[in-house]
């Protein structure tokens, strides 16, 4: 499923792996999405992921030099609210700046990611069943809906279960204490319609998502 793509709407973007086969099989794996997924929001092309990446592993964060950031955030195509790396998908809310930006980002952080899993793990052909799906959050009941539909979904990992809000490789962290990522995430949208971050971690606990099979785009109202 794919809506038509227009600058400044907001889209629940997702995908799965071919087969539905696991492909974060190490921590490592989850921070090389990740770092494609922040950093790739322009077109400025990063050379050295794997340095990064090691340096995520030792420290928890990444080591890119400010001036390089403030060239993303002045460069972006696209701008991500939040997201969700889970073991065979992925969710992201991600708002169209420029025409074409979400399919150019997509298509960025899906060939990086296979050409790095596909090397790593000796296989060939696609990671991921289709390019991507994409489905515009038509109401503001849709944007919060999902924002707490991508924030559960670590529920469904049995580990888990009730520590969503400790869940490293989701937004949601960052939306109930401090931004991560700072101005490569922006959930200002989302939030800027809570008095705390508390209230919105109230909110979400009390969501019917994940616990009733209602996709984000049929929302109508909370």
């Amino acid at each position: 499923m794919r809506d038509i793509i227009a600058p400044s709407e907001v889209y629940h973007v997702y995908n799965r792996s071919i087969e539905k086969r696991t492909i974060f099989l190490k921590d490592r794996d989850y921070v090389r999405l990740l770092f494609l997924m922040l950093f790739l929001q322009s077109p400025l092309k990063f050379l050295n992921t794997r340095r990064e990446v090691d340096y995520f592993m030792s420290y928890g964060t990444f080591n890119i030099d400010p001036l390089q950031i403030e060239e993303v955030l002045n460069n972006r195509t696209v701008e991500l609210i939040a997201f969700v790396l889970m073991p065979n998908h992925f969710h992201l809310i991600v708002q169209e700046l420029e025409e074409k930006g979400i399919s150019e980002y997509l298509r960025r952080i899906q060939d990086g990611f296979a050409r790095y899993f596909n090397i790593k793990y000796e296989r060939s052909g696609y990671l991921f069943q289709q390019s991507y799906n994409a489905v515009r959050l038509s109401n503001n009941d849709q944007m919060l809906y999902c924002s707490t539909y991508l924030h559960r979904n670590p529920r469904e990992l049995s580990e888990w279960k009730d520590k969503e809000h400790s869940y490293p490789w989701s937004s949601y962290p960052d939306y109930i204490s401090s931004n991560r990522w700072r101005g490569l995430l922006k959930p200002d949208i989302v939030l800027g319609q809570f008095e705390s971050p508390a209230e919105y971690k109230s909110f979400t606990g009390r969501s019917i998502a994940k616990e009733v099979k209602i996709l984000p785009e049929e929302i109508i109202n909370l």
